[in-house]
């Protein structure tokens, strides 16, 4: 299985970005759990926001309201649209699908925002 993450970028404060992350070798890609996770320069990673396979999302505090996470099962593809990103948004975003005792991670697309 692989999870392949794309779409960041340098974007200005205010911008947008929409990142993609498409899986590939994967069965039955719609019972699986998906999020988006951040690790900024010197910080722990953190969860971003997660979708389930009934399409029950969860955001973290700092992200509401300006991203939205969706999926699309017959792509095996997860998008992360983020809007009004601020500096501290600037980490590498990774992308995770889950089922039972399956975890897959992939590599990370690295988001930049900076005036």
């Amino acid at each position: 299985v692989q999870l392949q993450a794309s779409g960041g970028g340098l974007v200005q404060p205010g911008g947008s970005l929409r990142l993609t992350c498409a899986a590939s070798g994967i069965e039955n890609f719609d019972y699986y759990a998906l999020a988006w996770f951040r690790q900024a320069p010197g910080k722990e990673r953190e969860r971003v926001v997660c979708i389930s396979n009934s399409d029950s999302t969860d955001y973290t505090d700092s992200v509401k309201g300006r991203f939205t996470i969706s999926r699309d099962n017959a792509r095996n593809t997860v998008y992360l649209q983020m809007n009004s990103l601020k500096p501290e948004d600037t980490a590498l975003y990774t992308c995770q699908a889950q089922r039972l005792f399956y975890q897959y991670w992939g590599k990370g697309t690295l988001v930049t925002v900076s005036s």
